[in-house]
């Protein structure tokens, strides 16, 4: 029995948001047929799995486009953000979004796209009159005491920059001036806080930047308004936008391109920390010189001290002193010594009259030979493992007599008194 179908109020069928998709798919992919499009590359990303993703666009609309891994494979043009393109492809939808986009088999490159015309014509046209040449430049000051950002307050580059100067130890003034850096009125907005900040005395340097994006993104830094107002900015100026491929025309204008904002902090404290360098090692020499004159002025001290001491009245009289007790000990001494060999002498001279005869000292010398014999037999090294010791020889068969001459995983020989053990230290 079939399932009945759900009708509406008016009558018609009711259909899933799946099924709906559907039905416009196939109307779609069947009902359009393939064809060539002429469009300008925006929104670039490549996936790791090899596929691409664009959309091309002109002045009036915008198209999705998919190009996969095996067809990107096979194209020759290099995609690139702003590039003019003929696609070839079919419509297809992607039914878990409900969007239709270009599936492209093939492409052509037809030429630079509008805004990158439109880049190099202003380009062309400012650098003619000797608006980016190297003589209107001003060089940057080596190490500015404040400094005036001029970007948006809640970007992730004016955070890289502050971050930077932070590790850096930067001891200036950063002072970030808010302005929109993306769509209408943003060029407008950052002239607005150029002539702010050209008034004498506020700012050592000025910083004006974004992060990275599209030429779209980034056009505002084209704008011819805002690169005249950055090349008549009296106030030496750095150009910090996007990253470090990105070239816009605030960077000729600039009297300094940094490749990024991070660039531009690490270009702003650069002369500082060398200077923070030199002034640590300074006083490290300093403080150097300082303790061996103090050890120099101690040493003389004491020297004179001691030649004071010597040279006193009392000291002489001491050192006669020790020198009579010296030498009454030294002749006591040798009057003791001269008593004590005579005795010695009568003693020896005794003692040979007293071993003349050959019976005392056989006697004498069968003792002294037993005891000699016992104390050998006492020291061999057989009656010594016979006591439970046991003797470590190294790998030259040499007894180990110190811990210290072990060494890890060196190998040795136990030697007990049943035999040998071969053993490794650990």
């Amino acid at each position: 029995m079939k399932a009945e179908l759900e009708l509406s109020d008016d009558g018609g069928r009711v259909e899933t948001v799946s099924e709906f998709t559907r039905r416009v798919k196939v109307l779609l992919e069947e009902g359009v047929r393939p064809g060539w499009v002429r469009g300008e590359v925006s929104n670039l990303r490549a996936q790791a799995s090899g596929h691409v993703y664009f959309s091309l666009k002109d002045s009036g609309a915008q198209l999705a486009c998919v190009l996969f891994r095996g067809d990107a494979l096979r194209q020759s043009v290099v995609l690139r953000d702003g590039l003019q393109v003929l696609a070839s492809g079919g419509i297809s939808v992607y039914e878990q979004r409900g969007q239709y986009q270009l599936v492209v088999r093939r492409l052509q490159e037809d030429g630079l796209g509008r805004l990158q015309q439109e880049f190099e014509r202003l380009k062309q046209r400012l650098a003619d009159e000797g608006l980016f040449d190297a003589a209107r430049k001003t060089a940057i000051p080596p190490m500015p005491a404040t400094v005036g950002f001029i970007t948006s307050p809640t970007g992730a580059a004016v955070q890289d920059f502050i971050r930077i100067l932070q590790r850096r130890g930067w001891r200036g003034r950063l002072v970030v001036l808010p302005a929109k850096v993306q769509g209408e009125g943003a060029a407008a907005g950052m002239i607005e806080m150029l002539e702010l900040a050209a008034a004498p005395g506020l700012f050592d340097l000025l910083v004006i930047g974004r992060g990275g994006g599209s030429l779209e993104d980034l056009w505002a830094f084209n704008e011819e308004p805002l690169v005249r107002a950055v090349a008549a900015c009296p106030v030496p100026i750095i150009s910090a936008v996007g990253h470090e491929i990105d070239f816009t025309l605030c960077d000729f204008a600039a009297d300094v391109r940094a490749e990024t904002p991070s660039a531009a902090a690490e270009l702003i404290s650069s002369n500082f920390v060398a200077a923070a360098e030199r002034a640590a090692r300074a006083a490290e020499g300093m403080d150097r010189a300082l303790e061996l004159a103090v050890e120099r002025a101690d040493e003389r001290l004491d020297h004179a001290r001691s030649r004071l001491r010597l040279l006193s009245p009392q000291a002489l009289l001491e050192q006669s002193q020790l020198r009579l007790d010296d030498l009454a000990n030294r002749a006591v001494a040798a009057v003791r010594a001269g008593v004590q060999a005579q005795r010695q002498r009568l003693t020896m001279a005794a003692g040979r009259y007293r071993v003349c005869s050959p019976d005392p000292r056989i006697s004498l010398e069968s003792h002294r030979l037993l005891a000699l014999w016992k104390r050998l037999q006492a020291a061999s090294p057989a009656s010594v493992l016979n006591r439970g010791f046991v003797i470590v020889h190294d790998e030259r068969d040499r007894p180990v007599l110190r811990r210290a001459a072990v060494k890890p995983g060196q190998r040795l020989t136990n030697e007990f008194a049943d035999g040998r053990v071969p053993v490794r230290a650990e």
